[in-house]
């Protein structure tokens, strides 16, 4: 039993009409980590090609898989919470190289323009590793605070939130960044929490990614 949905893009309107198998690949790949635990079938006829997708852990399987390359810092923090009927989800892991991989979803959209929700987290994020860097002492009262750029060293992160479609709304056609306004702040106080929490629970690895942001914010100086 089920929904069978069938298409034929027009020629008239449209000028490649043929079905990309990488592009479709991609997108369920993306759904498939942002519904943990639904398995996603990808029957391509044409060339007798399949590809079966199904990832228990999530966004966390997603970091792991944007960092399966490089050499990471400690185990993914994952965050989950939901306030006000919005859902909050948040995978972050570092690694020991020098460029940032950030992804956004809002409602399995691709959000590649960022928007409210990633806004909230960045502030999230350096507000928590100042605080937590002035608390232990790594960083002094006197000294400056670190920057958002020092945090982007290294970072891999996944933001994703899920809210009523009736009340979403999107910038621009393509739907590329979400403009709620109300997520912001809800997304701010997710990470927050969950970052202080983590923090205080696994003060090694807390370490590890302080001595990486601190190394780079020292490298900025020097610049």
């Amino acid at each position: 039993s089920g929904t069978k949905s069938v298409f034929l893009a027009d020629k008239q309107i449209f000028s490649i009409t043929t079905v990309d198998f990488k592009t479709l690949e991609k997108q369920i790949r993306e759904r498939a980590y942002l519904v943990a635990g639904l398995a996603f079938h990808l029957y391509d006829e044409r060339v007798d090609t399949e590809k079966h997708f199904y990832f228990e852990g999530g966004i966390t399987s997603l970091v792991q898989h944007l960092n399966k390359n490089k050499i990471t810092l400690h185990s993914p923090i994952t965050i989950r919470k939901q306030i006000n009927e919005i859902g909050v989800e948040v995978a972050i892991q570092y690694n020991n190289s020098f460029s940032e991989t950030v992804e956004s979803f809002a409602n399995v959209i691709n959000t590649v323009e960022g928007g409210t929700h990633l806004t909230g987290f960045r502030t999230a994020l350096t507000r928590s590793i100042n605080d937590y860097a002035k608390k232990t002492g790594i960083v002094k009262a006197n000294e400056e605070s670190l920057t958002g750029e020092d945090m982007r060293e290294g970072l891999t992160a996944v933001v994703a939130i899920k809210m009523n479609s009736d009340g979403i709304e999107f910038e621009g056609q393509t739907k590329g960044k979400l403009g709620n306004a109300e997520v912001t702040p809800i997304v701010q106080t997710v990470v927050k929490e969950g970052l202080e929490t983590f923090f205080e629970e696994n003060p090694a690895d807390a370490r590890t990614i302080m001595e990486k942001i601190v190394l780079a914010a020292r490298a900025r100086l020097a610049a």
